[in-house]
């Protein structure tokens, strides 16, 4: 009875459905985290009778035919890249990006990994770097007598030290834009790797066209929607729940079948 394991694919499905949601709400508060959707397309056919063929030695065509589904699979994981919330901490070193574009950081190994998660701070050596002590990227270093770091939207580090009036420019940070950021492979620790389906970075002084600009004192929150995420959870639910209710009826039928004397 092919009920049984078409059944049993959907109930796959929506177990895999609800783990993605259960990761967007475990990550309602994760800063720059994209929440993600499964995607799901169904398996092939079987052919009972198919269509376009001929009826009779006339000529005539069958003009629906019939398909079995064989049931479902799950295609894709999305991640949806909106543009979160931003949520002002007035620390001097937090950034976020409005609008396009991914920090840089160079992790141990020499790669360049990319993140919208903007909390940084600096390291024993001055260096402006994120929450795990990866540098951000072009390597900017704060002097130990800097009084106040100011970050404007185009990603200009300036700093201001005693004794002198004008503030003294240390560099600019660059963001990287892709072709396809759904194509990125996610790391974890809101770390982000390029692959092919990514395509090449293309980096950029935030502000630049095809960039978004810089907010000192902000991060980016996480663009779960929380609402959005129940509703569609009662739904994998439900949807799990009439799934299991096919597999209970099938077997019954089988039972049935059994028992015929």
């Amino acid at each position: 009875m092919r009920a049984l394991d078409i059944a049993g694919t959907g109930m796959q499905a929506q177990q895999t459905n609800v783990e993605v949601i259960s990761n967007n709400i475990a990550n309602m508060t994760t800063t720059g985290f994209k929440r993600r959707r499964a995607e799901f397309q169904d398996l092939i056919y079987q052919n009972l009778r198919r269509v376009g063929s001929n009826s009779s030695d006339s000529g005539s065509v069958v003009p629906a035919g019939a398909q079995v589904g064989l049931g479902v699979k799950t295609a894709a994981i999305y991640r949806i890249n909106e543009q979160g919330n931003l949520q002002q901490t007035h620390n001097s070193l937090d950034l976020a990006v409005r609008g396009n574009g991914y920090f840089q950081v160079t992790l141990p190994s020499g790669d360049t990994a990319y993140t919208r998660d903007g909390t940084f701070s600096l390291s024993p050596a001055g260096e402006i770097v994120t929450a795990d002590g990866h540098v951000v990227s072009p390597g900017i270093t704060i002097p130990s007598n800097a009084t106040s770091v100011t970050i404007n939207g185009t990603g200009q580090v300036q700093i201001s030290i005693d004794g002198q009036t004008a503030p003294t420019t240390l560099g600019q940070i660059q963001l990287a834009a892709f072709p396809n950021e759904a194509g990125l492979d996610a790391q974890g620790d809101n770390l982000f790797l390029q692959t092919a389906a990514s395509g090449n970075p293309v980096t950029g002084a935030p502000a630049s066209p095809g960039f978004g600009s810089v907010l000192q004192g902000f991060v980016e929150s996480s663009n779960t929607n929380v609402v959005s995420e129940i509703t569609n959870l009662i739904t994998a639910q439900r949807a799990y729940e009439m799934n299991s209710r096919v597999i209970t009826t099938s077997d019954q039928m089988l039972s049935t079948l059994t028992n015929l004397r």
